[in-house]
């Protein structure tokens, strides 16, 4: 079976493959990404500034985060320190940036392979015992049964769906505020924002953020309870999506007095991070020093339609603290496409293959909320507290009263724990935005309002000649999100992008080893009922691949080079 496209954005992922219907196994799968992603060919000899700006473009969904993502390269490079402000502006920017991300993926992406209307046609048998299912959260959501709730899922028509499509736009709103619109923003530069702040901003933002908290409990409480209807009803939906547990992600939002914009410090800031970096390989966790995590970073393009670029003129050996690089690292990766014919044995997607210590590892946001939990290292906080196996998370009194919630790490990582995983963490996000409002009032009261390193004048002085490099730390709805650049004679003469979508819909590697969708999907039973092959509609396999939220229109866009543009098509359906 091919299934083109699997995802209900931007369509550019497919899926193909080969399942025994009598024995219910998934027996071979390949994910492609069948459009090329040229931003680094794009930004190869321009400005760095320019980053900020043509890499927001990567995303019709998360133009912001690759914003900041490339302003933390180009300020590394550089050696441009943000003011406490500055920090905290982004931290607020990027939590609403969450605070739109998550409610679209649970309510109007995955949510409809919840509702009655799924869920009535592809496993019959679980509609009579969810009509007589009690939903445990029903004080918080208002559900009074699974099957009330399933109803509420239903696509465009469905309570649920419409609340998320709301709850969207607050968020933009909020970053609006900020930013001046979205998703590519104006006012994110090396060294700061350029934001005009003020406490009427603040106070803007801070009443749109209050009503998010309710909003937060409940979902949490949906998600929740759909996660125990289908193990209650079926053990082997825990099966479903499930893979190892390796995850990677390199921390999210910014102590203000603690980041420094410098490599050299990269370990001490990032570990004051309110989301901890790390790597979990089998569970455990590895590091939370971002300098392991570039180190054991390698992309690789063995099935991927691009030419190899190792050559034997490794152009870094070393970082800049003399840790070994392999020529496989972005600082030495360069993007050289070479379109072919799909060949599974051979060639087959224009995604690379990541891989950290060469190992296959996942990105999401749930990443966030498991190194958090297990490291125990994050900046004290009067809302949330790492125990080392879960994250006790406090809400304040809205609509509805005080409460705390409590995410534990799961047993299993499946489809099902990456979607209450990020219920929990868009309730974290915006207990980090809440954190952050209270520092920005403290700020402003103590007339520290400064928001860039310099200005405009002196940022033009400020371009270096010399060969530099930097990397943007930096995290997306789905993510571990990073930008290496490098930069000589004021140009850009290397640039790389490592979204988390790449990361999860990486084909095989050069050891055999398969991509976290396709390991999720090998993994997934077939539980739909099928009485005939035409019944077959995939429902467990595009529950498994959607649970990583993919979102790939970072590779609806071409470059051209001397080509002349004959015709334009934005094919990205989320208003990129």
């Amino acid at each position: 079976m091919s299934m083109d496209p699997v995802t209900r954005i931007a369509g550019a992922l497919a899926l193909h493959v080969t399942a025994d219907l009598s024995e219910g196994r998934h027996l071979n799968v390949h994910s492609q990404a069948p459009l090329f992603r040229g931003y680094e060919v794009i930004l190869m000899d321009r400005d760095p500034r320019d980053a900020i700006f043509v890499a927001s473009r990567a995303c019709g969904v998360c133009g912001g985060v690759h914003s900041h993502a490339a302003a933390y390269a180009v300020e590394m490079a550089w050696g441009l320190q943000p003011p406490p402000l500055g920090t905290v502006i982004r931290n607020l920017g990027e939590a609403a940036e969450m605070g739109y991300d998550n409610p679209l993926h649970l309510y109007l992406l995955a949510g409809p392979d919840y509702s009655e209307a799924v869920v009535k046609r592809t496993n019959p048998e679980l509609w009579p015992k969810a009509e007589k299912w009690s939903c445990p959260g029903q004080n918080f959501h208002g559900f009074d049964t699974m099957a009330d709730l399933m109803a509420a899922l239903n696509p465009l028509t469905g309570e649920l769906y419409r609340e998320g499509l709301h709850f969207t736009r607050v968020a933009r709103e909020q970053f609006s505020l900020l930013h001046g619109k979205y998703p590519h923003p104006q006012t994110i530069v090396p060294g700061g924002v350029s934001t005009t702040f003020t406490l009427q901003t603040l106070n803007e933002f801070q009443s749109r953020l209050s009503a998010t908290f309710d909003y937060a409990q409940r979902m949490v409480a949906v998600w929740d309870d759909i996660s125990e209807f289908f193990y209650e009803a079926d053990e082997r939906y825990k099966q479903v999506g499930a893979r190892r547990a390796n995850l990677i992600d390199p921390g999210y939002w910014d102590d203000p007095y603690a980041y420094d914009a410098t490599y050299a410090n990269c370990n001490e800031w990032g570990e004051q991070r309110p989301s901890t970096p790390g790597v979990v390989i089998d569970g455990e966790l590895v590091t939370t020093r971002l300098t392991d995590m570039n180190m054991g970073l390698e992309e690789f393009v063995e099935h991927s339609w691009y030419d190899e670029w190792v050559d034997g003129d490794q152009r870094y050996d070393t970082d800049p603290l003399g840790n070994p690089l392999s020529p496989y690292h972005p600082w030495n990766k360069r993007t050289l496409p070479r379109p072919g014919a799909k060949d599974f044995r051979g060639k087959y997607t224009w995604a690379c293959t990541p891989r950290w210590d060469r190992q296959t590892v996942e990105a999401g946001a749930y990443a966030r909320l498991l190194m958090t939990a297990l490291a125990q290292k994050h900046p004290p906080s009067d809302f949330y507290e790492a125990t080392g196996h879960s994250l006790r998370m406090r809400v304040p009194k809205g609509m509805q009263p005080e409460a705390e919630f409590e995410w534990d790490v799961p047993e299993v990582w499946n489809a099902f724990e990456r979607n209450r995983g990020r219920a929990y963490h868009y309730l974290f996000s915006q207990l980090v935005s809440l954190q952050n409002v209270v520092l920005a009032h403290q700020l402003l009261k103590r007339g520290e309002d400064r928001v860039a390193a310099v200005n405009d004048k002196e940022l033009e002085r400020r371009i270096p000649k010399d060969e530099r490099l930097g990397v943007g730390w930096w995290g997306a709805g789905r993510g571990w999100l990073t930008h290496h650049c490098v930069l000589d004679q004021g140009k850009i003469v290397n640039y790389q992008i490592c979204t988390p979508s790449t990361i999860n819909a990486s084909p095989r590697d050069p050891f055999d080893q398969p991509g976290a969708y396709e390991e999720s999907v090998l993994n997934t039973p077939i539980l739909e009922r099928i009485a005939e092959p035409n019944d077959y509609t995939g429902i467990d396999m595009v529950r498994a691949v959607r649970s990583f939220d993919p979102c790939m229109p970072c590779t609806t866009h071409l470059h051209t080079g001397h080509g002349t543009i004959v015709r334009e098509i934005n094919t990205c359906a989320c208003d990129g």
